[in-house]
């Protein structure tokens, strides 16, 4: 009898201490289970794809504008920074255009404004209509220097949406300003700074 005792405390000891070990061991797993989350999560957000592509403006119709250009995609949204120089003071035009062909003095081997929806010409964001090129005007100081910033998500870098992939696309700068009206360019003057967009 005393036997049997024992050996049923020694059984119930053993259980206690088995689910002591089940309870450590699963809190134990779920730790390992939550880091691995955490882990996992961080490395997603690191892994958000950020392409950047930069490009040097040259200048045409015999000016003086140059500057760089640079591009960059992340999240959906394309951001543009075009800091110039060589400018007259005041404003002047900025548009994307058909080609990456800067090849002629004029800067008009660009072609015209990049349109691949086939809309009118006319202010970003007009319920009328505008190019995927129109980006608008911006100011240049007394110094004829310009930081231009512009960003949507209607671009995209390489992707394979032809109405939206920059890619291939000439920036030009224009002498004048964009009157947002004139078809099917704005009459914003001559290019004065050209860059190609190659990937």
């Amino acid at each position: 009898m005393k036997k049997l005792k024992l050996v049923a405390l020694g059984l119930l000891i053993a259980s206690s201490y088995n689910c002591k070990d089940f309870k450590q061991g699963y809190k134990d797993g779920m730790k390992d289970a939550e880091e691995e989350v955490n882990e996992t999560a961080k490395e997603s957000k690191e892994e958000v794809a950020v392409e950047t592509i930069k490009f040097m403006m040259e200048p045409k119709s015999e000016s003086n504008v140059k500057g760089e250009v640079t591009f960059t995609e992340e999240g959906g949204t394309v951001s543009m920074v075009a800091m110039l120089s060589g400018l007259s003071e005041g404003e002047h035009a900025i548009h994307i255009h058909d080609k990456a062909d800067c090849s002629s003095a004029d800067g008009k081997s660009t072609g015209g404004h990049w349109n691949p929806t086939g809309t009118p010409h006319g202010k970003w964001g007009a319920a009328e209509g505008y190019h995927k090129g129109d980006i608008g005007n911006f100011m240049a100081d007394a110094e004829g220097n310009a930081k231009v910033e512009f960003a949507t998500d209607q671009w995209c870098i390489g992707c394979d949406d032809e109405n939206k992939n920059i890619v291939g696309k000439g920036v030009i700068v224009h002498q004048g300003v964009d009157d947002f009206t004139s078809q099917p360019s704005g009459a914003a003057g001559a290019r004065v700074s050209c860059a190609g967009i190659i990937q």
